[in-house]
């Protein structure tokens, strides 16, 4: 990611929705080393920010609603959540809950765009997002995987005027050129009926110790550690509660 902070319409944080919050904790406290710090005010639901040294790095949360899935979800920085939302619906997007504010932190809302995919818009206040970025245990890419690359790139360059980089092979989105995340086209190796979705890669040092730690701590390897162009390697893989995730050694190209 060449991003090294939250940028209007780039992605500023991530969360997980979780179906068990004091497991997560563990599982990614040994994974990364996050300390995790719960928000104890009782309308805060259990939210918990996970931090590297004093940084906000990401959060983890109880599922809200029975129909909430197991999974990490990607925020983008825009100036005026209720405006962002309009821009969604009106490229034909849905917007599913918000927006609303989250104390004095910020106001957000959580969105569908058309192919499915789920993602969330966030009008900072006092809370601008993560603290760090691309480094060991920080948020450094975002993916988007989706059956219908061209809406998606047609919708998400219309809402955020996201820079698209594409080659044969993957497409990277950008603020104004600074690329930040991708797109994947879902072909026959995903299954049928996993939906379009939004996956962040976390930065580590070592991708493949990272990869046997998690199968130690419970999790699955769903993609063994590869590498890829410009000295990238990377790997998926999923939490103890089924939510998946990447993790990503940046290159020299990075």
């Amino acid at each position: 990611m060449k991003l090294d902070g939250p940028v209007t319409g780039g992605p500023c944080w991530t969360e997980l929705g979780t179906s068990d919050l004091e497991g997560a904790k563990r599982f990614y406290a040994e994974l990364f080393g996050w300390r995790p710090e719960t928000d104890p005010r009782q309308e805060a639901g259990g939210y918990t920010v996970a931090h590297m040294g004093d940084a906000a790095v990401a959060a983890l949360t109880p599922l809200y609603q029975e129909s909430q899935p197991v999974a990490w979800n990607v925020s983008f920085a825009v100036p005026d959540a209720d405006a962002a939302a309009r821009h969604v619906e009106e490229a034909g997007g849905t917007v599913i809950l918000g927006p609303m504010d989250v104390f004095d932190a910020g106001r957000f809302a959580v969105a569908l765009d058309p192919t499915g995919a789920a993602f969330q818009l966030w009008q900072a206040r006092t809370f601008p997002g993560a603290g760090l970025f691309n480094a060991p245990g920080a948020l450094g890419w975002v993916e988007l995987a989706t059956r219908d690359t061209d809406r998606a790139q047609d919708f998400y360059t219309t809402v955020f005027g996201w820079s698209v980089n594409a080659s044969e092979w993957y497409t990277q989105w950008g603020v104004d050129g600074a690329d930040f995340g991708g797109m994947a086209a879902m072909g026959d190796r995903f299954p049928p009926e996993l939906p379009a979705h939004w996956m962040p890669y976390f930065a580590v040092a070592d991708v493949d110790a990272t990869a046997e730690v998690t199968a130690r701590a419970g999790g699955d390897v769903v993609m063994e550690p590869s590498s890829m162009p410009g000295g990238r390697r990377l790997a998926v893989l999923r939490d103890p509660q089924g939510a998946a995730f990447g993790v990503y050694r940046p290159g020299e190209e990075s």
